[in-house]
Order: structure tokens, then C-alpha cells, then sequence
């Protein structure tokens, strides 16, 4: 019986040190039907993970009275949970491309459904904080194994977009369906069921990822990088707490500013170790790639946007339009649905106009949503400005989220693809949690809460249009530094990650 023969290795240095590594995109042997059955898998484990970013956001007013939360407090049960996610994905991808990406998202969906058991009985809001950052350890896990296993089990490119777009879609329904799920279930239950919800999935997507996700690795034998990932994850924390905290503290009081640049050291430090390093955390010359640097920032400002909105309107619709918990989840049904129409058209659109100007549309389409946004208030018309409103989002995620990605994994050779997967979710983590704590900080420096509503109002209005900045820069960014096409060459061991780019 004859054997597939192993791909050739080539050596490639870094840090003064010999690295084996394999040239050719892993082939594993599934079917068409196979490769649908690891997709639907794999989409479903991330949607259990995304689905929990705003989930909680329903439940904010609630856990406010259950606990006697403060705008602040309430920005930490979301920013627990995507700060931890945020921070351990760049080593979780790591550790799937040394031991095993289907072995660690099997991992990471154990440990979350055990973790949102616990969250479920968090007795004070302290507690419930502390079990959300772990269960950002264990999405973190999830998350990166899910891409890197698509971009592994696609070796067609034609297929692998396809199905990067599905995985995209599912990202953005999951969050866009968070409300929506939390506000039937606090209809019907108390709390608590946002978390319970998560076991019954969890084992579901377990059981399916043992039977139907094949193992795959990278070949390349690196050590983990335990201070790379220790920096990032300080660096990071530090600069948020600094942002959720200024409003109580000032902006420039002291104690916010030693935060704040305290964080920057610790990130600026992160980048001279992964520099010294033989076996970095993050290889920062995948930065010098604009089809993988400048994506990666468009998908930061998308999440900035997107979570940002869902912090601040769950409680709008709640607080100033009167909605209760289960007519605030059904009316953000619209953005689910809009992100399910709108995804394929993305894909399209990538295709047809480009991937630079498909970004650009889109985040300019999230532009539109914050002007908008501005103008809110309790008279308001759901309907006639509210939807349309939900629908410029979904399309603008859309657009975002499919063309950057495909970008993104595109530039990287296979052994990079947890890394690079690693990559794509800590900017679309970062992005959220910078959204909630700068748009969330907004409110808080009007000294704005649900309960006075028109404080809330103007507060909203304010934080819009900081989103409107946000949300256009990017734009103007993407429109002027990314190609419309990215052609992968041959590699040599001289030209070791370069692509060629055609702005035609």
C-alpha cells in the first residue's frame, strides 16, 4: 500500500536557532460530506464561545439591582471575560499547533461548560467577575482551534473561503443573537440560565468535535512562550482597567496615568521580548505584510464598534424605550437576521470589488450606525429608525469580517495558521473590550446609569460620535494602505513570508 509521502522540510532561522517546518498545506483525507461535517462542528463550538461576549448584556440591569452594580462594575462582568479571552488566544493558538488543535478545543469546551456551571451560582459580583475570566481562558482555546482546523481541512481555496465566510457569519450572528437568547431566558428564568445555557451546547460540540474534527498540528517543534504571553496579557489588563476606571478616578489624575503607561510599558516590553526571543509568541514580521496587518487592524475597529453598541443599546432599549428583558432580546433580532442575509453578499463582494473596498464599505457602513446612533432618544421610532439601523451594522460586519479574515489567513503559511487564527481573535477580542471600556467610560464620565435617563441620553450621544471617529479612521485607513487582491508566491528561504499585492 503506498504511502502519502511526508512534505519536505526546509530550515528557517530564527533568533540565531534552526527551525524544521513543512512547506506544503496539510492534506487530511475527508470528504466533501466530511469536510461539512468538521465545518458544522467547528461552527458550532465558536458559536458557544462568541454567543457569551454579549449574552450578559441583557442581563446587565438585572445583575445591577441583584448585586447594586455601578456602570463600572457592569463594564467588568463584560470586560472579565474578553480581556482573558483577549490575552491567552495568542498562546492557546500556539499550544493547538504544538500538541493538537482538536485536542485543545476539546479542552477549552470541557473547562467552559465546568466554568459556566460555577458562574452560575456566583453568589456576589465579585465572584461572578472572577469565573468570567476564566471562562475566557477556556474560549480561548476554542476560539483560535476552530480556524486554524478550517483553514486545514480546506486545502481548496475556492472551499476555503466558503467556508471562513460561514465561520465569519457565525461569528457575528452569535453575537448579534446573544440578546436575543438572554432575553427569552430571563423571561422565563432568572440569571443564572445565560450560563446554564452553555452546558447542554457544550457537550454537544464536544462529543461531535471527538467524532467528526481530524487532529492537526503544525510540524514545527516550538517551545511556548511563557513570558511572551505573561507580558501581553498584564499589558493589556492594565491598560483597560485604566480606561473602565478613569471616570472614578479622572482622566488625568495620577493614578489613572501611571496605569495607562504603566500597561504601555508592559506591551512595549512584550515587543522587545518577542524580538529577543527564538520561539516568539507572536511573530511581529507577519506585521509587515499589509494583507495581514492592516486587516487585522480593521477587524479591532469592527469589534470596537460592535461591542461598544451592544454595551450601550441593550440598556437604551431597556432603560429609555421602556423594553423589558425579552422584548429588548426580540428586537435585536433584526441584526442577527441582517448578518445571516448579509454574509454571503460579503463573500460576493470580496470576489467581485476586492478585499480593500469591501472593508471600506463596511466599516463605513458601521460610521453610518453611530451617526445615527447620535441621534436617539426615548421617541425614537423602532421601527422606522432603530431596524434600519441593526441592518447597516449587520452589513457592515459582514463586509469586515469575511474579506479581512480570508486576508489574514491567506498571508500565513499552514504552520502559522493557530498562530495567525491566534492572531485574528485577540484583535477582534481587544477591539470589543477597548469598545466597552471607552464607550462604556463615556456614560460613566456623564455620570450617566440606566437610571436617569436623560443624562443616559446625552451620554449615548457623546459616545457615538466617539465611535463615529473610531469607526471612520479605519475606513479612510483600510481604503489607503490595503490591495484590493493578494497573490501568494513561491517562497524561498530568503523571501521566507512575502507576498506580492495587486491593487488592479
Amino acid at each position: 500500500m503506498s504511502r502519502t509521502p511526508r512534505p519536505t522540510p526546509r530550515r528557517r532561522h530564527r533568533g540565531g536557532h534552526e527551525v524544521h517546518e513543512a512547506v506544503t498545506r496539510p492534506q487530511l483525507p475527508l470528504s466533501r460530506r466530511g469536510q461539512n461535517a468538521a465545518l458544522a462542528v467547528l461552527c458550532l463550538a465558536e458559536l458557544i464561545v462568541v454567543l457569551d461576549n454579549t449574552i450578559i448584556n441583557i442581563a446587565l440591569p438585572t445583575l445591577g439591582r441583584e448585586f447594586g452594580s455601578s456602570v463600572t462594575g457592569l463594564q467588568w462582568i463584560v470586560d472579565a471575560y474578553t480581556l482573558t479571552f483577549a490575552g491567552f488566544l495568542l498562546a492557546a493558538g500556539k499550544l493547538g499547533d504544538k500538541y493538537g488543535r482538536q485536542a485543545v478545543l476539546c479542552i477549552g469546551m470541557v473547562g467552559f461548560g465546568v466554568v459556566s456551571i460555577l458562574a452560575a451560582g456566583a453568589p456576589s459580583e465579585n465572584w461572578l467577575v472572577m469565573w468570567r475570566a476564566v471562562m475566557g481562558i477556556f474560549a480561548a482555546a476554542v476560539f483560535p482551534a476552530t480556524l486554524a482546523l478550517i483553514s486545514a481541512i480546506f486545502p481548496d481555496p475556492d472551499r476555503r473561503q466558503f467556508a471562513i465566510g460561514a465561520w465569519a457569519a457565525v461569528a457575528g450572528v452569535g453575537i448579534a443573537a446573544g440578546p436575543v437568547v438572554s432575553g427569552w431566558l430571563l423571561a422565563h428564568f432568572s440569571w443564572p440560565a445565560v450560563f446554564w445555557v452553555n452546558v447542554p451546547v457544550v457537550v454537544v460540540g464536544t462529543i461531535g468535535a471527538w467524532l467528526w474534527v481530524p487532529e492537526s498540528k503544525s510540524e514545527v517543534d516550538e517551545r511556548l512562550d511563557y513570558v511572551g504571553a505573561a507580558l501581553s496579557i498584564t499589558g493589556i489588563t492594565i491598560i483597560v482597567w485604566s480606561i473602565i476606571e478613569a471616570p472614578r478616578r479622572g482622566w488625568l489624575s495620577a493614578p489613572t496615568a501611571a496605569t495607562f503607561f504603566g500597561g504601555a510599558a508592559v506591551l512595549a516590553a512584550f515587543v522587545a521580548w518577542q524580538h529577543r526571543g527564538a520561539f516568539p509568541l507572536l511573530d511581529l514580521g507577519l506585521f509587515r505584510i499589509r494583507t495581514f496587518a492592516v486587516p487585522t487592524y480593521a477587524i479591532a475597529t469592527a469589534y470596537f464598534a460592535l461591542f461598544g453598541f451592544a454595551f450601550i443599546f441593550t440598556m437604551f432599549f431597556q432603560s429609555i424605550l421602556g423594553y423589558d428583558t425579552l422584548q429588548t432580546g426580540v428586537r435585536m433580532i433584526p441584526y442577527a437576521i441582517s448578518i445571516a442575509i448579509f454574509a454571503p453578499l460579503g463573500i460576493v463582494a470580496t470576489k467581485y470589488i476586492g478585499i480593500g473596498p469591501s472593508v471600506s464599505v463596511g466599516l463605513l457602513a458601521m460610521c453610518g450606525v453611530f451617526a445615527i446612533a447620535s441621534t436617539c432618544d426615548a421617541h425614537t421610532s423602532y421601527p422606522v429608525v432603530i431596524v434600519p439601523m441593526m441592518a447597516l451594522m449587520g452589513l457592515g460586519l459582514a463586509f469586515v469580517q469575511s474579506a479581512a479574515t480570508s486576508s489574514i489567513m491567506d498571508s500565513l503559511r499552514p504552520d502559522e495558521a493557530g498562530a495567525g487564527a491566534g492572531v485574528n481573535d485577540t484583535s477582534r477580542e481587544v477591539g470589543g473590550a477597548l469598545g466597552v471600556a471607552v464607550l462604556g467610560s463615556v456614560l460613566a464620565s456623564y455620570h450617566a446609569t440606566p437610571l436617569q435617563p436623560d443624562t443616559f441620553v446625552h451620554a449615548t450621544g457623546v459616545a457615538s460620535w466617539v465611535a463615529v471617529g473610531v469607526t471612520a479612521t479605519g475606513a479612510v485607513v483600510v481604503a489607503a494602505l490595503m490591495p484590493r487582491r493578494i497573490r501568494p508566491i513561491p517562497r524561498t528561504d530568503a523571501e521566507d513570508n512575502v507576498l506580492t499585492t495587486d491593487k488592479s
